[in-house]
């Protein structure tokens, strides 16, 4: 699977609600350092790249937030795939982002 994919990842760890942020900002900081094009939303992180790759990075967000305490994870995953072409955000919302 070579083609551009787009992935909506939610991650939702079990630890005291003070450190909720904490551990999700995380889990971003794995996808910053991915080097994936990616959008941060307030309920989920949008992401641009094939299968392979964006399934590495949600496995390693998984996994930094374990390292952050989490006991467990609730993990809501969104995906748009298409058989012969890529999947841009920018096709979805380029038309809203200010110039």
């Amino acid at each position: 699977m070579s083609k551009k994919i787009n992935l909506a990842l939610q991650i939702l760890p079990s630890v005291p609600s003070e450190q909720v942020y904490a551990v999700v900002d995380e889990a971003i900081a794995v996808i910053q350092a991915s080097g994936v094009k990616y959008r941060v939303c307030p309920f989920e992180t949008v992401m641009e790249g094939t299968y392979e790759e964006l399934m590495e990075v949600v496995q390693k967000a998984q996994e930094v937030c374990f390292k952050a305490g989490a006991s467990q994870l609730l993990v809501y995953i969104k995906m748009q795939i298409r058989k012969d072409e890529d999947v841009t955000m920018e096709e979805k919302t380029g038309k809203y982002d200010s110039i």
